[in-house]
C-alpha cells in the first residue's frame, strides 16, 4: 500500500507543478492548447501558443535548477519531439515550434527556460 501512496503523491505533485507552469505561461501571454498530450510516440506536458510560435514545454519539479535541467534527458527530448510532431500532424500546424523547460523549485518562482533545446 505504501508504494501506491507514494506513486499517488508523486502524481499529485506533478499535476500541481504543471498547473503552476501553465499559470506562469498564461501570465506571460501564452495560450494553453493542451496539457499532458499523449500520442504513440511521446508525451508533452504543456502545449502553448504565443504569436506564431507553438511551444512544447517540459515541466520538472526538482530541488535545484541544475538538477531540473539535467532531468530532461536526450531520450525524453526525443519523446517530446515525437509527441509535438504528432500534435502538428493532427492539427495542421506548420509554423515554428520551440522547446521550453519550466522548472518548479522549492520556495522560488518557477524558472522558464525558453528554447531549452533544439532538435539535432
Amino acid at each position: 500500500m505504501a508504494a501506491r501512496t507514494d506513486r499517488h503523491d508523486i502524481e499529485k505533485a506533478g499535476r500541481r507543478a504543471e498547473m503552476l507552469a501553465a499559470l506562469l505561461l498564461r501570465l506571460k501571454g501564452y495560450r494553453i492548447l493542451a496539457r499532458r498530450f499523449r500520442s504513440r510516440r511521446g508525451e508533452v506536458d504543456l502545449i502553448a501558443f504565443k504569436g506564431r510560435t507553438l511551444v512544447a514545454a517540459e515541466v520538472k519539479q526538482r530541488r535545484g535548477e541544475a538538477e531540473g535541467r539535467e532531468a530532461i534527458t536526450v531520450r525524453q527530448r526525443q519523446r517530446i519531439a515525437g509527441g509535438i510532431e504528432d500534435w502538428c500532424a493532427r492539427t495542421g500546424h506548420t509554423g515554428p515550434v520551440r522547446f521550453d523547460a519550466i522548472l518548479i523549485l522549492p520556495r522560488r518562482l518557477p524558472v522558464h527556460i525558453k528554447d531549452a533545446w533544439r532538435l539535432t
